[in-house]
């Protein structure tokens, strides 16, 4: 593994050129890997790794004719490469538990029924493996137990996959049965497309994801966004103006040249005006969350915000609750403000990058 140093402290990671795909391979010949859940990872993986030359099949429930569909429209094909959940664990020596989180503890009986000895049973979150005691899911001894994180959405995924690029993954061990189980792993983190991999373990795996799911990649960036909003339009200002100096500016231009060259270089070619203002006030801002951030990672570490997680999404009626939910954002002021400006974009860059997508997807795939 290459030693690469983030701010001061070295760490090591897994690049592409250190373990390319034909290792990967190599690695994997023969194995048959089953994705377990066509709903969020389980399509971006899925499909990178068939389109990566490797032996993958999908086990998906009928009781959820959606995902089924999706799946036969993304060109599995029933009783060939697509299968009930039992059927697909019977078959795979990879079984990569990709349905929600929630939906684990239903499936893992016949999960664990299906096992054989030296098979891998691989996550891609460390949420069912830390919090076991809550959602009874223990692993024999005889498998390997592995994880391959991705940082990002199966969306994300698919579509960086599809551009030529990566998203990066961290990765972990948690049970080596067969003394392979870390090559095995990498080789699955480079067959799902990423960019590069580093270690990490189960248990930092889940705090970070669940501390940053409800923080700075979602929940705090939620609330800070209408917040904002909300104040500029009990001043006065037009639905247009606050969404595009809250979201529109931060999402098409700020954030895009912070992950291109960091915050101090956007920080320097903004105007001056701009950089002594967001000096002045990010101590405050640092000073105002940070309390929030220190109950949020105490609760993610005690278990708190799992037992939420299983009590609120386990229930027969959540999807009808979440679609509640989340059509009171969407019906919200500020974003409808936001459909809006995104129908203003202009269509032919869109279609540009469209056009450039699929150009690089046909190479990808061959």
């Amino acid at each position: 593994m290459a030693l690469i140093d983030f701010g001061g402290t070295k760490e090591e990671v897994v690049m592409r050129e250190e373990f390319p795909m034909e290792k990967a391979r190599e690695v994997l010949k023969d194995e048959t890997i089953a994705i377990i859940g066509y709903g969020v990872q389980g399509p971006g993986q899925a499909l990178n790794l068939k389109d990566n030359g490797f032996n993958v099949i999908v086990g998906q429930s009928k009781q959820f004719p959606e995902d089924w569909k999706r799946a036969e429209a993304d060109g599995w094909v029933d009783g060939e490469t697509l299968f009930e959940v039992e059927e697909a664990a019977k078959r795979g020596t990879v079984i990569e538990l990709l349905v929600a989180d929630a939906a684990h503890k239903a499936v893992w009986p016949t999960i664990k029924a299906n096992l054989n000895p030296g098979d891998a049973i691989y996550f891609s979150h460390g949420f069912s493996i830390v919090y076991k005691d809550q959602t009874g899911i223990i692993p024999p001894d005889n498998v390997d137990v592995i994880m391959v994180a991705p940082k990002g959405s199966g969306t994300s995924l698919r579509r960086n996959f599809l551009s030529g690029e990566g998203i990066n993954s961290s990765f972990a061990i948690a049970q080596d049965y067969t003394g392979k189980a870390r090559e095995r792993t990498i080789a699955l983190g480079i067959g799902i497309g990423s960019g590069y991999l580093f270690p990490t373990t189960f248990e930092n795996e889940v705090y970070s994801d669940l501390v940053g799911e409800r923080g700075m990649l979602m929940g705090a960036l939620a609330g800070v966004m209408e917040a904002q909003y909300d104040i500029l339009r009990e001043h006065g200002h037009s639905p247009s103006e606050a969404f595009n100096e809250t979201v529109e500016e931060l999402t098409e231009s700020l954030i895009k040249l912070v992950g291109e060259n960091g915050m101090d270089w956007m920080y320097a070619n903004c105007s001056a005006t701009a950089q002594r203002g967001a000096l002045d006030w990010k101590p405050k801002f640092k000073e105002a969350v940070t309390p929030v951030f220190k109950d949020l990672y105490e609760r993610v570490a005690s278990g708190a915000e799992t037992k939420r997680v299983l009590e609120s999404t386990g229930g027969t009626n959540y999807k009808e609750l979440l679609g509640k939910e989340l059509a009171e954002i969407r019906d919200s002021e500020m974003w409808r403000a936001g459909k809006a400006t995104r129908d203003l974009r202009p269509r032919e860059e869109a279609k540009t990058i469209t056009d450039a997508t699929k150009g690089v997807a046909g190479r990808q795939s061959n």
